[in-house]
């Protein structure tokens, strides 16, 4: 079947590619009724080149569109071959000053917060980094697609609407010059008649609803075939789309994924293919499927030759786009066709056709009609305003009427519930409802942007149009008035959380709107009265139908008396929502801004005010408040609780708890303050505790309920902070004398008081206006200092001191724990300032004449009454209930009366009379039945009170500013001066009190010095006691300089050397260790108990020099190891944390941790951050990540160490005794297997070399426990090294045990180098304590390995230098790392020379191995080195050295017959030898240092001159190191003829392929840009590799390699090891060999992945100019690369840090164990 359909697809490509454009253009012209003869050619052509099977083949498809359709198309456009007629054009056209370019999802885009008119103003990269706005504030963001770039829009920018590119077409173009005149007449018409045939076929093909048949373009022959066509929604996800299509279609999951991303993506997939009953039935199957939730999925069976027209009429659109791309006069035509009026009138031009079908088309095709929007209408500056209104028309289909209007009226028809008094009601969230209501917030959004840019003049039409929306807007408002209403529960929980989210969703909408609303009216007089009295009047009809029949009552206190009505917020319904209230409390204070009350009084209603109805429902409001945090609403939930938090929070509090305190201020300013405070009492539900006297005792007496009079408290104290804030908040310009940016600096002093803040927190602790700015960066600078960021945190700002005077304890945005939190801190300042603790009121501003009358309240009688009456209670404070609190309430508010007086009395003029007289009110005591001693009085009782200590300072300061206000006084009204007995009093209370304080410091002071003097001693006492703890802190284990000098003074002048015959002999010391989870100490001793280090081996590619190479599979027994490739590709890394534990309670620890782990597997299936299955556990002490232990030994080379009786043979002649040594065990390999029987006589047939005794068995010298432990840890290197089954027997295990060895060497090696530090004394312990468990494990695990497994490694080994006959194809010379070499071979001898009795020692052996090794590497490099002999100046010095290496690469030259380069100047040799071998040497020298146990001589330990000598001679080379080679040249030189003569060193010479040339270079993480937004335009311009060019949705750049990748998302995913997996997680398979570093570009956070379960956020190395990282780019700031922090990445990777960095953020953090990492 498919064949036969590839034969026929194929058959018609060859008609349609037969057809020629130019003759159907001809055609064209010739034709009288054109539009038939184009609908005729597309109804035969669209099908046959369109949707012809089920999947679909683009290229092709595009490749007959352009020859078969769009062809005739530009041919009959251009009136000649279009590949002429299109770049004349382009020549003719004057380019556009307008950018115009769509954004791609994920690009970045730009806005100026200086310039930009409102935040929608956007730049493209390319326009922004040639504009001036690059110098200034900008913000940058990434695109979600669709938007385009307004560079040239001279409305978007208030400056530097260019940039530099586009400035240069500004001057030629005349504004209203037509484009047309510059195109042919001919083309004109043309242009016309293609353009109107095709738009309109587009249009109607795209709008066509019927599913059967086509507009005009009937077929010829119609076929049954139709599609099943699927369309995205915003209702279902992508796990039911996928789950439904695998049962409607039976296709796999990958193909079903397949279909939902293009659902996703596009809007919409055919996904069947086939006659209609066939797809019909697929239909049935996904409506039936998902429609049991939610509506079901919208799915349409479709014939395909509509199918086809329509993909044509999406490709006509982008054709038209790039059409008109090339002269503004088609840009012009197209517009103009576009906007034509159609047949049916009114809103029937194709434009409008399309955006009135917006809503129904799918997503790719509404992209394609929006992009080809932009490049033609919104880039003719003509045709742009036209579009506008047209646009606004379609959205609201009104033809005239005020923008404002309709859109608040359209919001209103959605919100459509109401209760009996009309305001909105909101049911239960559903997701749908959620969804509509979200649609319809964004037309709160077109409101905000109507508003944004305020108009500068007004005209009489504006102002009608302005108070028009003004009133819809009072009506939206008067809807919201008292919404949500609730009443206390008492008595049971409430049973279901009321919805209170919509609401609040609605305020938060509207709060911008609701300013700007504001701003509007306080731009124009007139406006600003009339919207006064519209406010007024609907707020009075909102009250009209709030009576709840309430009664009237009468309060009376201390002579005064009001009426109000009964009414308590503990037991009627209250509401939090009172937007009209507030927006009349906005406008009230910008009638005092604006100063219209005082030049208008007349025009104004003030008269009619009712300030006690103004103040009630914010009243109410506030003591809802103060109730709640009083505990009485406990049982009305969660709902209460966080709508009180919005109340509060910063997002909503400006047009919320903000307005309440000012109507509260408006309605004090206009009453008796008396009455206010009674109503106020009323309404707290504390008159009665104050109007009664002696109220508080019977309280008590009669011991109410706790919680009764604990509430009580609450409420006292709540109502005192409430007129703390009335009286004291008056930084609103408006309210007090202040302008706009004292507001600011006060929020960030008082932010600033709790603790040093970064940015981001101070940009949310502060109001954002209507262009998301805060005003903060112009005051900053004058409030507090900036400290910049160490390697982590963050910058932070800190307050200046001598903006602490301006804090105010109970400034009303503090949370109560901020407030606790910035009195201790403020406190504790004073305090180390030697100051007095007092936090006394700030001086304030004065207030604007509207408001002057507020500050009466702290004098009036029945505020004196309430202070009164809760000193007495502190006097007698036994008999009563009172709180601290409250006292220090009641001190605030006397101390800010007095700084009141103070500053009346200061800024006194001549005539004035001070009405203010608070002091003398206080000094007088109580009236006659009574008689309470006066408030003054109190004070100075209170101040000697033992009980009020904290308080002291603050009464101290209140008695002392009233002196100074009695002097002010005395000396204004100049009458003799009186001391008054408080003030002596005072003064000898204050002395008494200093010598007391003194007497008290000098106790403490002697007391803190003996205490000091007990810690030292018994410090001292507890060293002596645990010496040999200390002594094991110190690391004996290595046996570092200082010890051996104390042990063996012999050898400290003398040349220390460590290896060889003449090896330096150390006394090894003593090394006892305790065990951290018995805390047991052993001595390490060869036959004790095993002692084990944890330790974590992983696989590594750090090293690497080749990442791609395909390791084979390990699995094969064929697979050999034993050689490392000079690339280091993949080698096996060990790591430990330096904690000591016995073999057996670890091996307990590990056994607990198994059984715990299959415990909780049944329980609960979550992922630990560690995976016992594969042997992880973390270390019991540190919790690092480990997965196996480290025996710790003994120098273990002492024990195969025999007497060296005989003299030591040279080189040439210990390569002889062994090579025939090897020769005999191949012997008697051969003959074991030959036969079994004779094997005595066959022994001595063989001429067996001196003193070798082959079938001598050695006896193991280990306990059985390290015995054990051995096993462990090689099994565990073998394991992991090779990801395979453990298996102890395998002969690979101790070559993987000696590569993990030499790897990390090299690892710790190249670490040292890049930080320039010396090779010893420089390393950690826990890598020192690694370094020599590793080595001298490995070193002795060969003992509890198969003997002739060994050996048969030593002969393969050291056959590669030395060749035999035996040992074939071996890697040549080029392909084996020197050093991974120089490792086996050395701790592999011993199981040759173990059975050698000949009287050579080990050390021997050690020393002519590492020669030999050396002398190949010199080769090796000389080999490979590409000297540039131009490259320095040459120092001609000639010494020995240098003419050494120039004869040795001259002999080369010859073996390799004259294929290596001539190179003259030994001196450049010279040099490159040196660079090339220093690591190796480096690498050794660490080698037999940790083997041997010799320690480093000091030259060594400084990074100093010479340090090339100083290795030579630790490691027994000659300074010269060609004299090797001279002195052994007998047996060298065949050596060296051999090792160049292998095939693949000619082939390497003859430039066939490459090698490793040498010193290699340091692997670094990939070089990051300096600034972020290079690295977000790169990721934008990324598509995803698997689906088509598509743009991908989380790029992720790889830093180890620079790949950028498609993370988590279904297109990029494979099959890893039988699992599906993310990009990322793949890569780090070939890249990290499982570990991986990626940024991800579109969040700015760095990702570590480690296998398939383990992965952690960390956060990136950019940071803004405030030192923060912004992961998420939530903030937009400019980031920069910091250097320090990419380093301290890097660390990380080289030291193999990401694994166990990734352990310790799991273990912290839980949520992330739950992440699906390997979906990344």
């Amino acid at each position: 079947m498919a064949a036969d359909l590839e034969a026929e697809v194929q058959a018609i490509d060859k008609n349609l590619l037969e057809c020629s454009a130019e003759e159907i253009a001809v055609k064209w012209l010739q034709a009288n009724d054109l539009q038939k003869e184009v609908y005729q050619h597309l109804a035969y052509y669209v099908p046959k080149i369109y949707c012809r099977g089920p999947n679909p083949a683009p290229q092709r498809e595009d490749m007959l569109a352009q020859h078969v359709l769009l062809g005739p198309m530009e041919w009959y456009l251009c009136g000649e071959d279009p590949a002429f007629g299109f770049p004349k054009l382009e020549q003719a056209n004057k380019p556009s000053h307008l950018c115009g370019r769509v954004f791609k999802v994920g690009e970045p885009t730009y806005s100026c917060r200086d310039c930009a008119v409102d935040p929608t103003c956007v730049l493209c990269m390319e326009c922004f980094l040639g504009s001036i706005h690059r110098e200034h504030r900008y913000r940058m963001t990434t695109s979600g697609g669709g938007g385009f770039c307004d560079c040239g829009d001279t409305e978007a920018w208030k400056e530097g609407p260019y940039c530099q590119k586009h400035e240069l077409n500004t001057s030629e173009t005349a504004e209203e010059e037509d484009p047309l005149v510059h195109l042919p007449e001919d083309m004109v018409a043309r242009a016309y008649n293609i353009f109107a045939i095709t738009f309109k076929y587009a249009v109607d093909i795209l709008t066509w609803e019927k599913e059967n048949e086509l507009p005009g373009l009937e077929m010829i022959e119609k076929s049954d075939t139709y599609y099943c066509m699927l369309f995205n929604d915003e209702v279902h996800t992508y796990e039911q789309v996928i789950y439904t299509l695998q049962k409607a279609v039976n296709c796999t999951q990958k193909e079903a994924i397949g279909f939902a991303t293009t659902v996703d993506r596009d809007g919409r997939r055919s996904v069947r293919y086939g006659d209609f009953q066939y797809c019909d039935q697929a239909k049935s199957v996904i409506v039936r499927n998902t429609s049991r939730q939610t509506k079901p999925l919208k799915v349409q069976v479709m014939h395909s030759s509509i199918v086809a027209h329509q993909s044509f009429g999406l490709k006509l659109l982008t054709w038209l786009g790039s059409v008109i791309g090339y002269s503004d006069g088609l840009r012009r035509i197209l517009c103009q066709v576009g906007l034509q009026e159609g047949p049916d009138g009114e809103n029937s031009s194709l434009v409008d056709k399309l955006m009135l079908y917006d809503s129904k088309l799918w997503k790719g095709a509404r992209n394609v009609y929006h992009q080809l929007f932009m490049s033609s209408l919104l880039m003719d500056l003509k045709y742009k305003k036209l579009f506008a209104i047209r646009f606004a028309r379609a959205r609201m289909l009104i033809t005239e009427e005020n923008l404002m209007t309709t859109i608040i009226k359209t919001f209103m028809d959605h919100l459509r519930h109401r209760d009996i008094q009309g305001r909105f009601q909101f049911e239960r969230y559903t997701a749908l409802q959620a969804f509509k209501f979200r649609r319809v917030q964004s037309l709160i959004l077109d409101l905000k942007y109507v508003l944004i840019s305020k108009p500068t003049e007004w005209s009489d039409d504006l102002r009608c149009k302005f108070l028009e929306g003004f009133d819809a807007f009072l009506e939206l408002l008067k809807c919201m008035q008292g919404m949500d209403p609730i009443t206390r529960q008492v008595g049971q929980h409430i049973e279901m959380e009321p919805e209170w989210e919509a609401a609040f969703t609605l305020q938060m909408k509207l709060t911008l709107v609701i300013s700007m609303m504001q701003d509007w009216c306080a731009l124009d007089e007139k406006v600003m009265i009339e919207a006064y009295k519209k406010c007024l009047t609907v707020l009075m009809q909102c009250h009209s139908g709030f009576t709840d029949g309430e009664q009237p009552i009468v309060l009376s206190m201390c002579g005064h008396s009001v009426e109000t009505i009964r009414y308590c917020v503990s037991q009627e319904k209250v509401s939090i929502h009172l937007p009209v209230s507030r927006l009349l409390a906005g406008l009230h204070v910008l009638l005092s801004k604006t100063e219209v009350a005082y030049k208008f009084p007349e025009l104004l209603p003030l008269s009619e005010l009712s300030p006690p109805m103004l103040i009630e429902h914010p009243l109410r409001c506030l003591v809802l408040c103060a109730q709640v945090h009083a505990g009485m609403w406990r049982r009305n939930g969660f709902s209460l609780v966080n709508q009180i938090y919005y109340y509060h929070n910063v997002k909503c509090r400006r047009e919320m708890f903000d307005k309440d305190i000012v109507m509260l201020q408006t309605g004090v300013s206009m009453m008796d303050p008396n009455h206010f405070l009674m109503i106020m009492l009323s309404r707290f539900e504390l008159y009665q505790i104050f109007s009664t006297p002696d109220y508080g005792k019977r309280f008590s007496t009669e011991n109410t309920n706790k919680d009764v009079v604990q509430q009580n408290n609450t409420l006292i104290e709540e109502m005192l902070y409430l007129i703390i804030m009335i009286v004291g908040e008056r930084f609103s310009p408006g309210i007090g004398q202040v302008n706009a940016t004292d507001e600011i600096k006060r929020e960030i002093i008082h932010q600033l008081s709790i603790r040093p803040m970064a940015h981001s927190e101070l940009v949310k602790a502060l109001p954002e206006d209507e262009n998301r700015e805060t005003g903060m960066e112009s005051v900053i600078e004058e409030v507090a200092c900036f400290k910049k960021p160490g390697l982590t945190g963050r910058g932070l700002y800190e307050l200046k001191p001598e903006c602490a005077k301006n804090f105010n304890l109970y400034f009303y945005h503090f949370s109560r724990a901020e407030q606790s939190k910035a009195e201790e801190a403020q406190r504790k300042l004073k305090r180390q300032n030697r100051e007095d603790t007092a936090l006394p009121p700030p001086a304030l501003p004065p207030f604007c004449p509207l408001f002057a009358s507020l500050v009466n309240i702290l004098q009036s009688d029945v505020m004196l009454c309430i202070m009164g009456t809760i000193l007495q209670w502190a006097v007698e404070h036994n008999g009563y209930a009172w709180s601290e609190s409250m006292l220090q309430r009641v001190l605030h508010l006397i101390g800010m009366a007095l700084q009141e007086e103070k500053q009346h009395l200061e800024n006194l003029s001549e005539e004035n009379v001070v009405t203010f007289t608070f002091t003398q009110k206080i000094s007088k005591p109580g009236e006659a039945p009574s008689n309470s001693p006066s408030i003054l009085a109190m004070l100075e009782t209170l101040q000697n009170a033992p009980h009020l200590e904290v308080h002291k300072d603050m009464i101290r300061w209140i008695l002392k500013t009233f002196n100074t206000i009695k002097k002010l006084r005395e000396s204004s009204s100049s009458s003799p001066v009186v001391e008054t007995e408080g003030n002596i009093m005072e003064e000898s209370s204050r002395d008494k009190d200093k010598a007391e304080r003194k007497r008290k410091a000098e106790i403490a002071r002697l007391r803190r010095e003996k205490i000091m003097a007990q810690m030292s001693e018994m410090q001292r006492h507890f060293i002596n006691e645990n010496k040999e703890l200390f002594q094991q802190t110190l690391e004996e284990l290595d046996t570092s300089t200082s010890g051996v000098h104390e042990n063996s003074p012999v050898i400290s002048d003398a040349k220390l050397t460590a290896l060889g015959p003449e090896q330096t002999r150390v006394a090894e010391p003593r090394q006892v260790v305790m065990c951290i989870l018995c805390q047991e100490e052993q001595e390490v001793k060869v036959d004790s108990r095993a002692m084990v280090l944890a330790a974590f081996i992983q696989r590594s590619t750090v090293l690497s020099k080749n990442r791609n190479k395909i390791t084979p599979d390990p699995d094969t027994e064929k697979y050999d190891p034993l050689f490392m490739h000079p690339d280091l590709s993949c080698g096996t890394h060990t790591g430990s944390c330096g904690h000591i534990m016995h073999a057996h309670c670890w091996q307990r620890y590990f056994d607990a941790v198994q059984a715990k782990e299959q415990r909780r597997q049944q329980r609960l299936r979550v992922h630990t951050s560690y995976d016992v299955e594969n042997g992880e556990f973390l270390c019991p002490l540190c919790e690092c990540l480990s997965n196996t232990v480290i025996p710790l030994l003994p120098p273990p080379r002492v024990l195969f160490n025999r007497l060296d009786f005989s003299s030591q043979p040279n080189l040439t002649q210990w390569i002889k005794t062994v090579s025939q040594q090897v020769k005999a065990l191949h012997l008697l390999r051969n003959e074991d297997c030959a036969s079994h029987s004779g094997h005595s006589e066959k022994m001595d047939q063989l001429q067996l070399p001196e003193g070798f005794r082959p079938d001598f068995k050695l006896k193991n010298p280990y306990s059985e426990s390290i015995k054990e432990m051995l096993t462990t840890f090689g099994t565990a290197t073998y394991k992991v090294g090779l990801k395979v089954h453990p298996n102890e027997e395998d002969p690979r295990v101790p070559i993987m045990c000696w590569g993990s060895c030499a790897y990390t060497i090299q690892t710790i090696e190249r670490i040292l180098a890049d930080e320039d530090k010396p090779l010893f004394g420089h390393l950690p312990c826990r890598q020192d304590d690694c370094l020599t468990s590793l080595t001298r494990f490995a070193a002795a695990h060969w003992t509890v390995s198969s003997l002739s497994a060994v050996q048969g490694h030593f002969c393969t080994l050291l056959a590669s230098l030395v060749p035999n006959e035996k040992n074939g194809n071996l890697p040549c010379i080029l392909d084996i790392d020197m050093f991974h070499l120089l490792v086996s071979l050395v701790l592999s001898f011993p199981a040759i020379h173990c059975q050698d009795f000949s009287g050579v020692s080990l050390g021997t052996g050690d020393l002519h191995l590492f020669h030999l090794v050396t002398m190949a590497h010199i080769i090796q490099i000389l080999l490979t080195s590409s000297t540039e002999e131009n490259g320095m100046d040459q120092e001609n010095t000639n010494s020995e050295e240098e003419v050494a290496v120039l004869t040795l690469y001259k002999f080369l030259c010859q073996c390799t017959g004259s294929a290596l380069k001539e190179i003259s100047s030994g001196w450049h040799l010279w040099r490159n030898l040196k660079a090339g071998i220093m690591p190796f040497l480096r690498c050794s020298a660490l080698f037999f240092h940790y083997l041997n146990g010799v320690p480093a001589p000091s030259e060594i330990q400084v990074n100093g001159a010479n340090q090339f000598e100083h290795l030579c001679s630790y490691l027994s080379l000659p300074n010269n190191l060609t004299c090797l080679f001279q002195e052994n040249s007998e047996i060298l030189n065949p050596l060296i003829e051999s090792w160049c003569n292998n095939n693949e060193v000619k082939r390497y010479l003859e430039g066939k392929r490459h090698a490793i040339s040498y010193a290699r270079e340091s692997n670094k993480l990939i070089d990051l840009p300096d600034d972020y937004s290079c690295l977000i335009n790169q990721a934008s311009n990324f598509s995803c590799p698997k689906s088509g060019g598509d743009k991908s949705r989380a790029p992720t750049l790889c830093l180890v390699c620079g790949t950028m990748l498609c993370s988590q998302s279904y297109c990029c995913q494979t099959e890893l090891e039988g699992e599906d997996v993310g990009a990322c997680t793949a890569h780090t398979y070939t890249c990290g060999s499982g570990v991986g570093i990626f940024l991800r570009v579109r969040e700015c956070q760095v990702l570590f992945l480690a296998g398939k379960t383990k992965g952690c956020f960390y956060p990136p190395p950019y940071l803004d100019d405030y030192g923060e990282t912004d992961q998420g780019l939530r903030r937009g700031n400019p980031l920069h690369l910091c250097k320090e922090r990419f380093k301290k990445i890097q660390k990380l990777w080289q030291q193999h840090s990401i694994t166990e960095e990734i352990g310790h953020a799991q273990e912290a953090n839980q949520t992330l164990v739950g992440i699906d990492w390997q979906h990344l």
